[in-house]
């Protein structure tokens, strides 16, 4: 077969592709760019060739991980924008042309928590880190040149030039929008965004502590920013980053660093005279969302956990605490968003020039150059890092 070429038939039923994929066979090293076989869709999948995806921190996280859910060898990537090549069977709702967005966590748009207002965690395809495509259990579309498997990863896996998703990941999108900024829809701007919209419910006026101003964190500044907030509070280690916090709303800077014999909650509570109303733990640190916690304000504070720590992670909090301070402490998955409905909106608010997503893009390189995106990010040189499959 011809590499990026599918072997047709008189039926011009959707056939086996031959592509380029950057595979991860061991934790922590180099992807491989290497020649794969893409299956054809499945009833209610699509086959997408992707434009161009960008780099999530996610991906790292599960890049260096050496026990399950991590499996070698895999194809990451989550954040993406694509054409749809083809589609499997009893497929209605999209069609050959037309660019989506593919998005890891699902909308059915059928059980009850996707018809819900309440919840945006899907009962009939709930998120996991899943090396297998979600409506059939232990399938995956992807083979090397040996015939071995290679596996998926949340659902999408856009390290290749062509990848597989289910249509409830889905998401049509007009294709006039950028592709190098639609892309970041899929992920991290919107979980951000989403948390201080959606999650959180940032009321006009309020004081947002963000922990950790990497991507996420800056999403979260956007997005308070766009909700109303007056006062937001960026806490790192890199003094730099209040610079860049600027541009997304952040108004005072924390370096956790440099705080002498105080903690970084003490500091909070001073400066806002009893905590702030909402404080986000961006970064994945289980110690980062106690001192979260521990910085909101007692009787209507709320703390929202975005950042990915180990599974095994635990948290610590005193009960009696939590009862006599009246706290809220929420995870926020996807910000919140119900895909379908609520990035739709988002994107018209970018187009609309409300919504801030250029200043996310801080690199961009070629798909042969995907190492390289990986060492900027590790290295805290880039936000979001676009990859371009064929430019």
């Amino acid at each position: 077969m011809e590499a990026n070429k599918p072997v047709t038939t008189s039926t011009e039923q959707p056939q086996p592709i031959r592509c380029k994929a950057a595979v991860c066979r061991k934790p922590g090293e180099p992807l491989i760019i290497e020649e794969i076989v893409v299956a054809p869709p499945m009833p209610r999948e699509a086959r997408i060739r992707i434009i161009c995806t960008s780099l999530c921190h996610s991906d790292i996280t599960f890049w260096k991980m050496q026990e399950p859910p991590a499996i070698f060898p895999r194809i990451f990537g989550h954040e993406a924008i694509g054409v749809v090549e083809s589609v499997g069977e009893e497929v209605t709702e999209i069609t050959k042309g037309d660019i989506v967005i593919p998005i890891f966590i699902a909308d059915c748009e059928e059980c009850t928590d996707c018809k819900s207002t309440k919840s945006n965690l899907c009962s009939n395809f709930p998120f996991k880190i899943s090396p297998w495509m979600p409506r059939y259990a232990n399938t995956t579309r992807f083979t090397d040149l040996n015939g071995e498997s290679i596996h998926h990863f949340m659902f999408v896996s856009s390290f290749s030039e062509y990848t597989v998703v289910d249509i409830a990941n889905l998401l049509k999108i007009d294709p006039a929008i950028p592709p190098n900024r639609a892309c970041l829809l899929s992920c991290g701007v919107s979980t951000g965004v989403g948390a201080a919209w959606k999650t959180a419910n940032v009321e006009p006026g309020s004081t947002v502590a963000i922990f950790g101003l990497g991507c996420i964190g800056l999403a979260v500044a956007e997005g308070a920013r766009l909700c109303g907030a007056t006062r937001i509070i960026g806490v790192d280690i890199k003094p730099e980053k209040f610079d860049i916090g600027k541009k997304f709303g952040v108004t005072e800077f924390i370096n956790s660093r440099e705080c002498e014999n105080k903690s970084v909650s003490q500091i909070i509570i001073e400066m806002t005279g009893g905590g702030a109303d909402y404080c986000f733990e961006c970064v994945g640190m289980a110690s980062l969302v106690q001192e979260a916690y521990a910085s909101c304000r007692k009787g209507w504070g709320k703390t929202i956990v975005l950042g990915v720590d180990r599974p095994e992670s635990m948290l610590s909090l005193n009960c009696n605490g939590v009862l006599v301070q009246g706290k809220t402490l929420m995870g926020s998955l996807y910000g919140g968003l119900k895909p379908k409905t609520d990035v739709p909106i988002l994107l018209k608010r970018y187009m609309d020039k409300e919504l801030k997503l250029d200043e996310f893009v801080t690199h961009e390189v070629e798909f042969k150059d995907i190492n390289k995106a990986f060492d900027l990010l590790v290295n805290g040189e880039s936000l979001r890092c676009v990859i371009w499959m064929d430019k």
